[in-house]
């Protein structure tokens, strides 16, 4: 295989060919702006992706599977070998991708991800302000000499927790987990017997919740630290339930880190393995098994997989059927109407962003009671806008998204971008309104 010193717009396009990632897909894996993606689409081999991009280019190719390594080596054959070992320097007629995004972020690390999360923080400062504790609180020693909650005041505090996380209330998480997670190890200690499972099951859902605010937030290494915590107490449960749950926060960690075929496989296993223990005999594990299933077709369409993520989609709605509801069991907020958000996620995606629109015309607001199910719709329908073009309605479908969670716009890195875009790509009154938006939201562009 050959290697590349120095990447050019060229070379990273033909990477996300052989990824089969679309341009958004692909900017998301890398923690990139969508814009700058497409600005080395569009303009090839005049143009030099920034230093920190270069190190996660690098850093992709080298996790890239076989198959994809042949397909980028076929790619960049086809097209200029202009950076191979061996080459001479940079052409000095190449523009440098300053990835200027408008915050001066200089990216001097070379870890995007992080760089992803410092930046959201300081966006979001005012609703986020705890991210730092709440990292102090995973990875410092416990306190067992702190004075231990009951079991039925951890089991209210952690429904706090999954209550305020679904409101997108991520400031008053952020508080519960910090109180929370140290005492944890106390509480452990205090129980013995059939509390035990219990105890565990729910310091599963507490590190469930931690590593989904993590991700909101771009932090995505730590949420699969989180994920792993989750996983790790809900084994020691032996509830099945509870095991199968846990794997959602570690089907979704994994994407976030670029694993998306681990997690296809991990969501699959998970999903088998609650369907042979429990033979779904209960609301409960109909809930959870049908949204680990939505989570398994979301990281097949990542991978450009159409034919795997279809057939989740369609298994997803056989478990919505069966349920017969739309409901919040085991705080999946899974039922049909969940699987058509999903099918509006999914087509967008897979770059169908006329599909997407369709689709979401046809969902029951009604039904989509939760505020973060909600907004992440209308978050959709703004990403699906804006790649079709039609900024006007993309913009009208983020501020519809920004009434129903403010903090859902202002935490998240990925949907700052949306506006970010929309503020470029928009001309004459739409890109003054987008700008206004972003700035009242909080957003720095």
């Amino acid at each position: 295989m050959a290697t590349v010193t120095t990447w050019t717009g060229q070379d990273a396009n033909a990477l996300r060919k052989a990824l089969r990632m679309s341009v958004t897909a692909f900017a998301e894996h890398l923690g990139a702006a969508r814009r700058t993606v497409a600005k080395w689409s569009s303009q090839g081999d005049k143009v030099l992706p920034r230093a920190d991009m270069q190190a996660a280019l690098d850093t992709v190719l080298s996790r890239a599977t076989p198959e994809v390594r042949e397909r980028f080596d076929a790619l960049r054959a086809a097209g200029t070998d202009g950076a191979l070992v061996g080459a001479g320097g940079p052409d000095t007629g190449r523009d440098a991708d300053t990835g200027d995004n408008g915050d001066g972020d200089s990216g001097s690390d070379g870890d995007v991800r992080r760089r992803q999360l410092l930046r959201g923080a300081a966006v979001g400062v005012a609703a986020a302000p705890n991210v730092a504790l709440l990292l102090d609180a995973l990875v410092a020693p416990a306190h067992p000499d702190g004075a231990a909650l009951s079991v039925p005041q951890l089991s209210r505090a952690v429904a706090g927790a999954k209550i305020d996380y679904q409101a997108c209330r991520y400031a008053h998480v952020l508080d519960r987990l910090v109180a929370l997670l140290p005492s944890l190890d106390a509480v452990r200690s205090g129980v013995a017997g059939e509390h035990c499972s219990q105890v565990e099951v729910l310091a599963a859902e507490l590190y469930h919740v931690a590593g989904s605010v993590l991700l909101k937030v771009g932090d995505q290494g730590m949420a699969l630290v989180a994920a792993e915590r989750s996983n790790r107490a809900a084994a020691k449960s032996q509830n099945p339930v509870a095991i199968a749950a846990s794997a959602r926060i570690m089907t979704h960690a994994l994407m976030g880190n670029g694993h998306d075929a681990q997690a296809v496989a991990l969501a699959g296993n998970a999903a088998d393995s609650l369907d042979r223990d429990t033979r779904l005999a209960s609301s409960d594990a109909v809930a959870v098994y049908g949204a680990l299933v939505l989570r398994g077709a979301i990281a097949a369409a990542r991978r450009d997989d159409r034919g795997t993520a279809h057939a989740l989609l369609d298994e997803a709605t056989r478990a919505a059927t069966r349920l017969g509801y739309d409901g919040n069991d085991r705080w999946t907020g899974f039922g049909a109407a969940n699987v058509l958000l999903h099918r509006v996620n999914i087509a967008l995606t897979l770059g169908d962003a006329g599909t997407a629109i369709a689709i979401a015309r046809t969902v029951p607001l009604d039904k989509v009671t939760l505020a973060e199910r909600r907004a992440s719709l209308y978050v959709d329908v703004a990403r699906a806008y804006t790649q079709w073009g039609r900024y006007e309605r993309g913009l009208s479908a983020l501020r519809t998204a920004y009434e129903v969670a403010p903090e859902e716009i202002r935490c998240r890195p990925a949907v700052q971008r949306i506006a970010g875009d929309l503020a470029m790509l928009a001309t004459g009154s739409v890109r003054t309104a987008a700008a206004g938006f972003a700035r009242n939201a909080g957003i720095r562009l």
